[in-house]
């Protein structure tokens, strides 16, 4: 007598078998996408890096705290920054946004830069992949 069919015992341990692998595998992959997330962050803040030091480079000074990042898109003052760049500093007028989706924290601390983003989370502090990400961590 020929057998044509697995029995359900044999499913089920091919079934439980693949869950095993699924629950190893999983935990790994999900936590790469994550340090993917972070790495980007930094590279993004470094781009922001580059065209505040060419803001700086054209207009002697770093845009205010006040003025934020949006001074890299459209000239806030220009009686102030007479030799703002043509075009903007970005592309288009628009602000990148972190790896979910949020806007970058400026600061300007009489010339000390930082960049911020929130992580995960988008609040302030956090843990683990809600940990805020800042540029001068990026450096290190």
């Amino acid at each position: 007598m020929k057998r044509s069919a697995f029995s359900l015992m044999e499913l089920m341990i091919v079934i439980v078998i693949l869950g095993l692998l699924a629950s190893l595998i999983m935990p790994n992959i999900l936590g790469q996408s994550e340090k993917a997330k972070k790495k980007l962050v930094c590279v993004q803040m470094q781009s922001i890096n580059d065209s505040l030091r060419m803001f700086k480079v054209d207009n002697g000074i770093y845009p205010t705290t006040e003025e934020g990042l949006e001074a890299l898109a459209k000239n806030p003052d220009e009686k102030k920054y007479k030799n703002y760049a043509e075009g903007a500093y970005f592309t288009d007028g628009i602000l990148p946004k972190d790896s979910w989706g949020n806007p970058f924290i400026y600061l300007n601390d009489e010339g000390t830069i930082e960049l911020i983003s929130l992580g995960a989370d988008n609040k302030e502090g956090g843990k683990d992949e809600g940990k805020d990400i800042t540029l001068s961590e990026c450096r290190k």
